[in-house]
């Protein structure tokens, strides 16, 4: 069901308005007063709320942070005869999903609510996939708003279902071992050990008996037996993080162990039955070391049965806000500590190198060193903030290249980085919102 609550004291282009949206499949709850419309969607609870400003009995500001602070995930579409660049800013700062000024064409109104349903259906899903997380793990770096993330993580919780061996890809920082103790978390192996071993950490010379143990007497200083990682894992599951710092003749190994299921100790004659179900991460391409030799093909596909592949954070900024937050709980900020505007701004055109890890790292340090309740950009210190502060960053080509083709793409980059949210984009470009929506028609940009 797509029900929308217009409200607008005309009552001429309320009843039109009404008639057009029904046309294009929506139901309208239809009211006349911001009193009206607000006993309307307490009653209703409508999926997109559409307000004039000016109502007559109510701001239709006043009626968009009646609804955020009730409902915040309903989106709010602002339209208004009297537009201007601050009306704008007010509204989105109150979390408006876009401001229409009218005259507006009735196809630019379904679609700006068709895009509002996406959204809210996106962050429906995203949440329960967030709650789930949480509940498994109670880990960081999951969260997310952001589609191919979301996807990510449905697949993930559907695997965990097999006994499937798992490789998980991304850089460092992503959060490949949060996702392998959700996975594991999930499984029918979840009451069961849960073993992690950094396969980089481990000296060539000690990784083969930290795997697969080693009898008393196995070499010097071998006074015991020992349980390897694949032992201590029975039943459960082994994580093996950077499988892909492995030497080339524990790989042979580690192969047979996956095909046969036996694990024989180091200096051992007997082979263990061992039932574990393996979760290897990398933030190597494994195929580029195949080809240099550095990493087997054929314990690679036995490895990526299900590949799952983590993106950066620079590819999910949006994630940023919910992840800040999750952080500046997690270190025990006052409820009133929270970053500015301008702060999360700064935080969003970040690139992040350092992914999850160094955004808590960065929240953390911003905390302890904020000078106020409101962390501005001034608090947020990151590595690398001035590489794009002078215009010597920005070297012209020799051949030359077209001044359009490169205003158009940090338009579109500005976009994306805003989440479409056009007041936000013009503030990254430091250009009035009037200046960004004639380039965006000029470029013919679709938002």
């Amino acid at each position: 069901m797509k029900t929308i609550l217009l409200i607008d004291d005309d009552a001429s282009l309320l009843r039109v308005t009404e008639y057009n949206l029904s046309l294009a499949g929506f139901t309208v709850l239809a009211a006349a007063t911001g009193k009206k419309g607000l006993s309307l969607f307490r009653k209703h609870e409508p999926d997109v709320v559409v307000t004039d400003v000016q109502l007559g009995d109510l701001d239709g500001l006043d009626v968009l942070a009646a609804i955020k602070a009730e409902q915040p995930d309903v989106p709010v579409i602002i339209i208004t005869a009297f537009g201007s660049i601050e009306l704008a800013v007010r509204a989105m700062h109150l979390g408006a999903f876009t401001f229409i000024a009218k005259p507006f064409d009735r196809d630019a109104l379904r679609l700006s609510c068709n895009k509002a349903l996406e959204m809210r259906l996106l962050r429906r899903r995203t949440r329960n996939l967030t709650e789930e997380v949480r509940r498994l793990t109670g880990a960081a770096g999951m969260e997310t708003v952001n589609s191919a993330m979301a996807e990510l993580l449905e697949t993930a919780l559907k695997v965990a279902e097999s006994n499937a061996t798992v490789l998980i890809s991304g850089e460092s920082g992503t959060g490949k071992e949060v996702l392998a103790r959700l996975i594991h978390h999930r499984s029918s192996r979840k009451k069961e050990s849960f073993v992690g071993v950094n396969c980089a950490a481990i000296a060539k010379n000690l990784i083969e008996s930290e795997l697969f143990g080693h009898v008393k007497g196995a070499f010097t200083g071998a006074i015991t037996d020992h349980r390897g990682r694949f032992q201590r894992a029975d039943g459960g599951t082994l994580f093996l993080d950077e499988v892909g710092e492995l030497h080339p003749d524990i790989q042979v190994k580690f192969l047979r162990v996956l095909q046969e299921k036996v694990v024989e100790p180091v200096g051992g004659q007997q082979e263990e039955v061992v039932d574990i179900r393996i979760i290897a991460a990398t933030n190597r391409n494994l195929q580029e070391a195949i080809g240099q030799g550095d990493f087997r093909e054929d314990l690679y596909y036995r490895l990526a049965v299900i590949p799952l592949h983590l993106p950066p954070l620079r590819e999910r900024k949006e994630d940023i806000p919910s992840l800040v937050s999750h952080f500046l709980k997690k270190h025990d900020a006052p409820p009133e500590v929270q970053f500015s505007a301008e702060g999360l701004l700064k935080l969003q055109a970040y690139d992040w190198p350092g992914n999850i890890r160094e955004l808590q790292n960065v929240v953390e340090r911003s905390v302890i060193l904020r000078s106020n309740a409101q962390i501005p950009p001034s608090d947020i210190l990151l590595s690398g903030t001035d590489k794009y502060s002078s215009t010597d960053s920005f070297r012209l080509p020799v051949e030359g290249i077209s001044l359009e083709d490169v205003e158009k793409s940090f338009i579109e980059q500005a976009m994306d980085l805003a989440g479409g949210n056009r007041s936000q984009a013009a503030r990254l470009l430091q250009i009035p919102r009037h200046v960004l929506i004639y380039r965006l028609e000029k470029f013919n940009i679709q938002t």
